[in-house]
C-alpha cells in the first residue's frame, strides 16, 4: 500500500498499476544495488583465487552485508560525490572496514553497471519466456478446439473465403512462435561484460597480475562463471556494445507488433459480435451506455503494444551516438528504455494471457454472417453442378450474375438479408441442380485443408516449442485491473 506522499509525485503505470511483482523487482533498486555488491563479491574471490593479497575473513564480512544495503547512506554520499557507483562503494565500505580497501579493486564503473543489466536483461527474458510459452499454449488449445468450426474470412476487411475460427488462430500463432524463438534467440545470445577495465583493454588487472595475461583471461573467465554467464564478450571498450540492448528490445518491440495485431483482431471480431475477451460478472463496459461489453483488455494490450514499439527508437539512437569506446549519453536513455520495455512486455503477455484463457466465441453469429455472405461465394460452386448437370456454363454464368445483382440491391438498397438462394430456387433453369444445393451450400465444403493445416501447425511447429516449459504451464492469470 502506498504512503499518502507516494500520491504527490508521479508514479509509472507501468509499475504502479500493471506489472508483475517480479519483474518490477527484477528491474528495482534493490535488485540493482545488491547485485552490485555480489558482483564485487565475485571479482574479490576471483582475484583471491588467482593469489591477489585478499583474506577469507575480508571475503566473509563483504557476503556479510551482501543484502543490508543503507539506502539513506548511499543517497547521501551520491549527493556529495555526484557519482552512483562510488557512493555504493563508500556506502558498503562503510560497512565492511576490513574488505574496504579491496572492494571494486582494479575496478571500473561499468563492470557493476553494464553487467548488472546484462544480468538484468537475461532474467527479464527468463520471466517473459515461460508467459510467452502460456500465452501459445492457450492460444493452441482454442486453435485445435475451433479447428473446423467455419467462419468469414476478411481480406481488405470485406467479407471473402471462408476459412476456420482455429485456423485464423494459428495465424497468430505462427506469429507468437516467431517470437519465442526470436526471445530465446536474444536470451542465448547475451553474453557477459566481465572485467575489462576503463577502456576495455583490462590494462588494470594487467597491472594487478604483474603482467601475467593468462591470469587476466582466468579472472575474466571466473567472474563470468559465477555470474552464471557462459561466455563474456571477448572485446570492449568501456562499455558492452550499444547494439546488444538494440538486439533485446528488438525482439520485445517485434513480440509488441504481434500482440497490436492480435488484439486488434480481437477488437474488430467483438465488434461482429463473433468473439469476445473475457467479461467479469460485475464488469461494466461504460458509465454511460450499461449494456455494452467492450474489449478493454484487448484495447489495454494494443495501447501498451504501441508503447513497446516506439521504445525501439531508443537503443537505435544510442548505439549510433556512442563515440569511440563511449559517451555517458546513453546513460540516462537507457534507465528509462530498457525497464520500460521490459516491463511493458511482460504486462501485455499477462493480459494475453488472461484474453486467451477466456475467449469467448458465439457459433450462432457466425453461421449468421456465414449464411449472409455464403449464396455469393457458393455461385462458382452453383455453376459448376449445373454444367455436370448438362447446363451450358456461359448461360448459366449469365442467370446468376442477374440473380446475384437482384440479391446484391436488396442487401444494400433496402437492408434486406440475402436472398440469392430463393431466387436460385424459384428459377426453372436450376431445377437439375435443386436437390443437391444443400450439400453445395455446406460451408464445411468451403474452408479447404484448414483443419488439416491446423493439426499439422500445431503438432510440428507450436507443441515442440513448449516442451521446455511445460512445468510451468499452470499459472493462470488475474488481472487486478
Amino acid at each position: 500500500m502506498a504512503g499518502a506522499d507516494e500520491f504527490m509525485k508521479y508514479r509509472s503505470p507501468l509499475v504502479s498499476r500493471y506489472a508483475s511483482k517480479e519483474m518490477a523487482y527484477n528491474f528495482s533498486d534493490r535488485k540493482k544495488f545488491t547485485t552490485w555488491r555480489k558482483l564485487w563479491i565475485y571479482l574479490a574471490k576471483a582475484e583471491k583465487a588467482l593469489d591477489l593479497p585478499i583474506s577469507d575473513e575480508q571475503i566473509v564480512e563483504m557476503e556479510s552485508h551482501a543484502d543490508d544495503i543503507d539506502f539513506t547512506m548511499a543517497a547521501e554520499e551520491e549527493r556529495k560525490l555526484r557519482h552512483d557507483v562510488m557512493a555504493h562503494v563508500h556506502t558498503f565500505a562503510h560497512y565492511c572496514p576490513t574488505a574496504a580497501p579491496i572492494i571494486h579493486l582494479g575496478a571500473t564503473s561499468c563492470y557493476v553497471g553494464d553487467n548488472t543489466d546484462l544480468i538484468m536483461l537475461r532474467d527479464g527474458f527468463d520471466i517473459l519466456l515461460p508467459k510467452l510459452a502460456r500465452v501459445i499454449d492457450r492460444l493452441s488449445n482454442f486453435a485445435e478446439k475451433h479447428s473446423d468450426l467455419p467462419t468469414l474470412g476478411f481480406t481488405h476487411y470485406q467479407p471473402a473465403q471462408l476459412t476456420t475460427v482455429g485456423k485464423r488462430a494459428c495465424l497468430w500463432l505462427q506469429d507468437l512462435a516467431m517470437d519465442m524463438r526470436n526471445l530465446q534467440r536474444a536470451r542465448d545470445d547475451l553474453r557477459f561484460r566481465g572485467v575489462k577495465g576503463t577502456t576495455g583493454t583490462q590494462a588494470s588487472f594487467l597491472q594487478l597480475f604483474q603482467g601475467d595475461h593468462d591470469k587476466v583471461e582466468e579472472l575474466d573467465r571466473l567472474v563470468t562463471e559465477m555470474a552464471g554467464f557462459k561466455r563474456a564478450y571477448l572485446v570492449t571498450g568501456q562499455t558492452y556494445s550499444r547494439k546488444v540492448d538494440v538486439d533485446s528490445l528488438s525482439s520485445l518491440a517485434s513480440l509488441g507488433a504481434t500482440v497490436h495485431k492480435i488484439c486488434t483482431d480481437i477488437r474488430l471480431l467483438a465488434n461482429l459480435k463473433e468473439i469476445e475477451e473475457p467479461f467479469e460478472k460485475e464488469q461494466i463496459g461504460s458509465s454511460a451506455m450499461p449494456y455494452k461489453r467492450n474489449p478493454m483488455r484487448a484495447e489495454r494490450c494494443c495501447s501498451l503494444a504501441r508503447h513497446l514499439v516506439a521504445l525501439m527508437a531508443d537503443p537505435l539512437q544510442t548505439a549510433s551516438v556512442q563515440w569511440l569506446e563511449r559517451t555517458l549519453d546513453d546513460s540516462a536513455n537507457r534507465r528509462i528504455s530498457l525497464p520500460e520495455s521490459f516491463l511493458t512486455a511482460d504486462i501485455i503477455l499477462s493480459t494475453l494471457q488472461n484474453i486467451t484463457e477466456g475467449l469467448v466465441v458465439y457459433p450462432k453469429v457466425i453461421e449468421r454472417h456465414i449464411r449472409h455472405e455464403l449464396p455469393f461465394m457458393a455461385t462458382e460452386n452453383i455453376i459448376m453442378a449445373m454444367v455436370k448437370a448438362g447446363g451450358n456454363r456461359q448461360d448459366c454464368h449469365e442467370k446468376i450474375r442477374v440473380l446475384s445483382q437482384e440479391a446484391a440491391a436488396v442487401v444494400k438498397q433496402e437492408g434486406g438479408d440475402n436472398d440469392l438462394l430463393s431466387r436460385v430456387q424459384a428459377d426453372p433453369y436450376f431445377a437439375p441442380i435443386l436437390g443437391q444445393l444443400d450439400a453445395i451450400l455446406d460451408p464445411k465444403t468451403f474452408i479447404g485443408r484448414a483443419p488439416q493445416q491446423v493439426a499439422r501447425f500445431l503438432s510440428e511447429e507450436v507443441r515442440p516449442l513448449l516442451e521446455p516449459y511445460k512445468s510451468k504451464m499452470d499459472v493462470k492469470i488475474e488481472l487486478e485491473l
